[in-house]
């Protein structure tokens, strides 16, 4: 029999006359970790949609188990002990944790009813499994988003999976969230299960793999174990070139005041939050997930009203607003943390989406002047890099990173003082995240100023000139870049009573 427990071998998939991949393999041992890494279309979604089921081969075959797969559907390949767990979580909100644990597959008493007691029974023993304390009867829609990752694990684990393939899983979990989804891993290959983590952030890839596998354009550039890769290697088997500055620094003087919040307070968690930003810098903010940060960024952008306090633009008469209309009008913008929810319209046309925010500028007489509008499509997309087969190509059919670049340009266009970006690099991969970092290193040359909301800590500390930390809905410290360390970050992050603004 086979050591191994899956083996895909030279698949080939293409989509109408795209070669999306090419003579792909891959093979995985019991009770290890592989990594799956490559840029944004490399590849590797699609490699594991035909894992899933969810695609069929042009070309190739996956042995599992020893057994040669054919025409396996979705449900068969979950029968089988394969699990995916997708970066967009698959849960029912109102639904408690044991219903979705075991959604489609309840424990039932005779004549069909639903069998409460062993249902929540068996949902703790899964969450036991892992090593975790839920209460399983709370509806899903109560759990933070770290709780609910570990629901989708449990869910995985109750299909009996011998498998399972995590794509993204820690794209919102930070500081002692991902400590204990590493923990779970390891305990989960404890008992044999075999990971494939798919992850752009490399930090995580050297930590838990033993082997890493590296796709590029739809081919396999090569499977190597860990310990034979350092991160510059890496780096270049994915981009094809290094990246010698992964955080590309400007030497600029601190410009004047523009943007000042007093004892800022909404209906979320925030609570009287103060700052100061100043033309060309960058100030981060970082912290746990769910301390605040996002809910920070919608109150300066006028997305939550507030309860107490002001936000204005230093200099800009009448600045206050309490709407993002009148925050974009006066200079204020925000990249959203979710950008295919929020950020763009993603069947609508890249062109529609950069140039929405601009129509008046574009209208004559309400008629559109297309030439003028395709120029700055054009102007941006040579500005930003921006990969599209055209400018009315469908925002959803590109990468994540290019997506991020056209909520961007979208922005930029309206000429805006302040830049709130919040996770402005999260999905996106190496190559683009060295390009999204040299463009705002550019927009702080041009004199904008950036507020940058992230949950990976070398970017906060590699990009900001100075940091905010946020614990419980407050701003609890302020960390200079030259002093700023990691350990130094998360205990502020996590400190109980943390002091206030």
């Amino acid at each position: 029999m086979s050591e191994y427990i899956l083996e895909m071998r030279n698949i080939s998939k293409s989509f109408a006359g795209v070669q999306a991949l090419k003579d792909v393999s891959i093979r995985c041992k019991p009770g290890q970790v592989y990594g799956l890494v490559g840029e944004n279309g490399a590849g590797k979604s699609t490699l594991m949609k035909i894992l899933a089921g969810a695609y069929k081969a042009d070309a190739g075959e996956i042995i599992y188990k020893g057994q040669r797969r054919e025409g396996a559907s979705a449900g068969d390949v979950i029968d089988s002990g394969i699990s995916i767990i997708y970066q967009e979580l698959a849960l029912v909100p109102r639904m408690s944790v044991a219903e979705n644990i075991f959604l489609g597959r309840e424990p039932q008493r005779a004549f069909g009813i639903l069998d409460l007691k062993s249902l929540h029974e068996r949902a703790a023993k899964l969450t036991a499994r892992l090593g975790i304390s839920m209460d399983t009867s709370l509806p899903v829609s109560e759990l933070t988003v770290a709780q609910r990752q570990l629901v989708e694990i449990a869910k995985a684990l109750s299909q009996n999976a011998d498998l399972i393939v995590m794509d993204e899983p820690s794209a919102i979990l930070a500081g002692s969230e991902l400590d204990q989804l590493f923990r779970i891993i390891s305990s989960l290959i404890a008992q044999g299960v075999t990971i494939i983590y798919i992850s752009h952030r490399l930090d995580e890839v050297f930590r838990i793999a033993d082997e890493v596998t590296v796709l590029k354009d739809g081919e396999l550039v090569e499977t190597r174990p860990i310990d034979e890769l350092d991160r510059q290697t890496l780096v270049k088997l994915m981009v094809g070139r290094p990246l010698d500055e992964i955080f590309p620094q400007t030497d600029h003087e601190q410009g004047e005041l523009v943007l000042v919040a007093e004892n800022v307070s909404t209906d979320t968690i925030l609570e009287g939050a103060s700052l100061e930003l100043y033309k060309g810098e960058i100030l981060g903010i970082a912290g746990m997930v769910g301390s605040g940060r996002t809910e920070l960024a919608r109150a300066l952008f006028g997305a939550d009203p507030l309860t107490s306090g002001t936000v204005s633009l230093v200099g800009e008469e009448g600045a206050l607003w309490t709407t993002p209309a009148k925050a974009i009008e006066s200079g204020l913008v925000l990249v959203p943390e979710d950008r295919k929810s929020h950020g763009l319209f993603t069947s609508l046309s890249v062109r529609v989406n950069i140039t929405l925010p601009i129509l008046s500028r574009l209208t004559r007489f309400g008629i559109m002047q297309s030439q003028a509008e395709r120029a700055i499509v054009e102007a941006a997309r040579d500005r930003l890099s921006i990969v599209m087969a055209s400018s009315d190509q469908e925002a959803q059919y590109l990468s994540g990173g290019n997506q991020q670049k056209v909520v961007l340009a979208k922005w930029l266009e309206t000429d805006p003082a302040v830049v709130i970006l919040d996770e402005p690099t999260r999905g996106v991969d190496v190559g683009a995240k060295f390009e999204i970092y040299r463009l705002m290193r550019q927009l702080n040359d041009r004199g904008i100023a950036i507020v940058m909301i992230s949950s990976e800590l070398p970017e906060v500390i590699g990009m900001s000139d100075r940091i905010l930390v946020m614990n419980n809905g407050r701003i609890v410290g302020e960390v200079a870049r030259e002093e700023a360390t990691e350990a130094g970050i998360i205990e502020l992050a996590t400190m109980a009573g943390a002091g206030a603004n």
